[in-house]
Parts: structure tokens; C-alpha cells; sequence
């Protein structure tokens, strides 16, 4: 069972890099947040129900995040955030904790398999 199970969708979109930018602003603003595709990928799809995004959060945080979405900055705010910036910053998360974010999964192993050809993932649930 994932830990994400239960949460709240605080936003929807059609793109995956929409949802990963209102992620990134609930996660610098210290509110938890995980990306959720139903997006089918293979065919493309930016419409419909097999199209959504959605940005998910702790159901004790939703209001929280919703309230901070709503919140319109001035073009002169986001300049001085751009302005502020530090381009030689560490990432905010691993590699492997972006992945976590971005599909929700506790655990993501993309190594091989096993030499008993059980993969990993399958073995940390036994």
C-alpha cells in the first residue's frame, strides 16, 4: 500500500509539466506534494479522462494548498523570486526521492532483476 493513499487532489490539469510546476510551489512552501498521472502516454492523450493530472496532498493539508494556489503573484514578485534565485543551488530531493514524488511509489528500482528473477520490489514485500 502506498503512503499517498487517502490523499486530496488540490489541482488538475492536462500536462504533466504543469502539475510537476504546482507541485514544486506546495513543496517550497513546506506542504507535501505528489504528482498523480492517469495520462495514457502512449497515445498522447491531453484530453479527457485519460488525460488527467493531478497534483495530490496530506487530506490535513488541502485547504492550505488550495488557499496558496489561489493566491495570484504580481509580475514584479515573481521577477524579484526569478532575480533571487541561486542557479548553483542542490537539487531540493535525490534523484530517487524525485522519482517517489513524481509516481507516488514508496519504492522505484529500476535495476535488474534478482538473480533469482524475482524483482526487488516484489522480494521488499514478502
Amino acid at each position: 500500500m502506498s503512503s499517498h493513499e487517502n490523499w486530496a487532489s488540490v489541482f488538475r490539469t492536462s500536462t504533466d509539466y504543469e502539475a510537476d510546476l504546482v507541485r514544486d510551489r506546495l513543496d517550497d512552501s513546506g506542504i507535501p506534494a505528489v504528482v498523480l498521472t492517469q495520462r495514457d502516454h502512449a497515445f498522447n492523450l491531453t484530453v479527457g479522462d485519460l488525460a488527467s493530472v493531478h497534483v495530490m496532498v496530506p487530506p490535513g493539508q488541502a485547504d492550505r494548498a488550495a488557499s496558496l494556489l489561489e493566491e495570484q503573484l504580481s509580475d514584479k514578485e515573481l521577477e524579484a523570486a526569478a532575480l533571487d534565485a541561486d542557479p548553483d543551488a542542490p537539487p531540493a530531493n535525490l534523484p530517487d526521492q524525485d522519482s517517489k514524488l513524481d509516481s507516488g511509489h514508496e519504492h522505484m528500482d529500476l535495476g535488474p532483476p534478482d538473480e533469482d528473477g524475482e524483482d526487488a520490489a516484489d522480494n521488499s514485500s514478502a
